[in-house]
């Protein structure tokens, strides 16, 4: 039984929000660390790897679209994002090889919680939509192949922070850490015994100044204005997301 949980997700490669998540206490003294998938898919995405290789068994890893898009390229089939193609380029064969074998889903005992699943998207699906105000139904929907006794589900992909109930079920999303929609900083959560909901401040004009100079990516300059500060706002993210939940 796991005393704490950190859960980082969608990373998107971005290595200063990165560390500032992993230099937060209760991230350092977590029992173990999630991360649940869009990992690499960014202006950073060797570095982002190596810091996260580092953390050993500590980290358990869940495979997301962005994983498998960069293992796609690889193997010649085109991304849609042009800094997808471009990590892709970058990565090693052993980090094509630690993603290519990244499982769809981890189960981990939380004290306070019991069994958690943790996915990217949904625990079926890799990319599908669902969101904080998604109807029941299709929650329902997503959520049937999962077991009765995983009472609590931690997804990803929406890069928007929420925790609701469905029908006696915890959902969890812990935001983005790369790519975060609504405020600036790097959103993230904490698992055990109860669901904490946290965001890490950081300095964003370094950040910024730092992926320009440090990132090979001709357009990394304007993706860290874009992303590491925030344009979009959840506002703008659920009214484009809101058609492809089936509502």
């Amino acid at each position: 039984m796991l005393n704490t949980v950190a859960v980082l997700s969608d990373i998107h490669g971005s290595l200063p929000a990165l560390e500032a998540v992993l230099a937060e206490p209760d991230v350092a003294a977590a029992d173990a660390i999630v991360l649940t998938g869009d990992i690499a898919s960014g202006p950073q995405p060797v570095e982002v790897l190596d810091l996260l290789v580092g953390l050993g068994e500590r980290a358990h890893w869940v495979n997301g679209n962005g994983e498998r898009e960069l293992v796609e390229a690889r193997a010649g089939r085109e991304p849609e994002y042009p800094e997808s193609r471009w990590a892709a380029t970058q990565l090693r064969a052993d980090q094509v090889a630690l993603l290519a074998a990244l499982p769809p889903t981890v189960t981990l005992p939380v004290r306070g919680l019991g069994p958690v699943l943790f996915c990217h998207a949904t625990p079926r699906d890799d990319e599908e939509m669902v969101l904080v105000d998604s109807r029941l139904e299709r929650w329902t929907e997503v959520l049937a192949g999962v077991p009765d006794e995983v009472r609590t589900v931690v997804c990803g992909h929406t890069h928007m922070p929420f925790v609701r109930l469905v029908d006696r079920r915890l959902i969890v999303n812990p935001g983005s850490i790369g790519m975060p929609y609504g405020p600036a900083g790097a959103p993230w959560a904490l698992l055990g015994p109860g669901v904490q909901l946290r965001r890490t401040e950081f300095d964003l004009d370094a950040a910024c100044a730092r992926i320009s100079a440090e990132s090979g990516y001709a357009g990394a300059a304007e993706w860290a204005d874009e992303y590491v500060r925030a344009r979009h706002s959840d506002v703008d993210a659920l009214t484009a997301f809101a058609p492809r939940d089936g509502r």
